[in-house]
């Protein structure tokens, strides 16, 4: 097979990849699928950490601000994710399952977790759900039964009001959620909560952080997150869009309140440089690596490789505030 960049000749008889743009960046141990115009997706990055399979495009929510739009229907992507995972290195530290809602696909969601445990016996799997499947106790058991050693599951919850929640889900499901998570803890289950910050949920951020405390006092992890502007979130970004440095106040006091009662927390997706002082060792380089960029104005940051930098969609809508940090 011929692998060619667009620059090169392409009058070959072999089966030909063509139009890729940067070869350079592909490693060996890379996973691509070729579609049929010859030009490729890569599914898999073997110097990546941030890996993941998608168990489905549908979804039981529509989010506002979700940046991947659900479909209502597709073919079961099960056996084409085994065979897929049958092309990871073996040493692979970390492996995410994410979607659309991966417990839509039921059972077929554990078949892929006891795979992935049997092969990857290192490696941890992140699970992002919307939690809902899990009010069914019995699916949740399901799921503890696997007895992953390092499985975590990954659940948004938009508020402490419950119709706040679902009309930003688009489903009455507030307390579904809430069941699954109740559930979940009951298994002894690794579980994460997700707060994506915008100009819907930041006025109740200090409320939301006082709610998780105590309600949830068995999270593992609580992350306030600065929201990607794609997909259903561009569509509505003038319901959405606030600055993040002008919602500094509430998201300082919701994260201090948290570790100050010693929960784990941390701030995802935001600039070090338009965060307080106070809160900037909270934040993490979270943002996958395929679409992480910084902009020019990060040059000469004495921080910026400690930095989460921005979501490739941030490009053109950020803060105001950035700027480089000197120490």
């Amino acid at each position: 097979m011929a692998v060619l960049t667009d620059t090169e000749v392409q009058n070959t008889n072999q089966l030909t990849v063509a139009n890729i743009q940067q070869l350079s960046e592909l490693n060996e141990g890379d996973v691509v699928l070729i579609n049929p115009d010859g030009s490729i997706s890569v599914l898999y990055e073997i110097q990546s950490l941030h890996n993941a399979i998608m168990a489905t495009e549908r979804c039981n929510h529509r989010c506002i601000m979700c940046p991947q739009p659900p479909i209502l229907q597709e073919k079961d992507k099960t056996d084409f994710n085994l065979k897929l995972l049958s092309l990871f290195d073996k040493n692979t530290k970390g492996i995410g399952i994410t979607g659309g809602e991966p417990t839509l696909i039921g059972d077929n969601l554990l078949v892929l977790i006891e795979y992935i445990k049997k092969h990857f016996p290192t490696s941890s799997i992140s699970l992002l759900s919307n939690g809902v499947k899990f009010a069914d106790y019995k699916y949740a058991q399901k799921l503890a039964l696997t007895m992953h050693r390092d499985l975590q599951i990954d659940i948004p919850i938009f508020s402490d009001i419950d119709t706040e929640h679902n009309r930003i889900v688009g489903a009455n499901t507030f307390y579904k959620t809430i069941y699954g998570l109740y559930n979940l803890a009951k298994f002894r289950q690794k579980i994460g909560l997700r707060i994506v910050v915008h100009k819907q949920t930041y006025k109740r951020l200090p409320q939301m952080a006082e709610f998780i405390y105590r309600n949830f006092p068995f999270v593992f992890h609580v992350a306030f997150m600065q929201m990607e502007t794609t997909g259903l979130a561009e569509q509505n970004i003038d319901e959405l869009w606030i600055d993040p440095y002008d919602y500094n106040n509430e998201l300082e006091e919701a994260v201090l309140n948290l570790a100050r009662r010693n929960m784990n927390v941390s701030i995802y997706n935001s600039q070090l440089c338009i965060l307080p002082e106070s809160i900037r060792n909270y934040a993490k380089q979270s943002i996958s690596d395929w679409k992480n960029i910084y902009l020019a104005e990060c040059d000469g940051c004495e921080l910026k490789w400690e930095c989460a930098g921005f979501f490739a969609s941030a490009e053109n809508r950020h803060s105001n505030k950035i700027q480089r940090i000197t120490i």
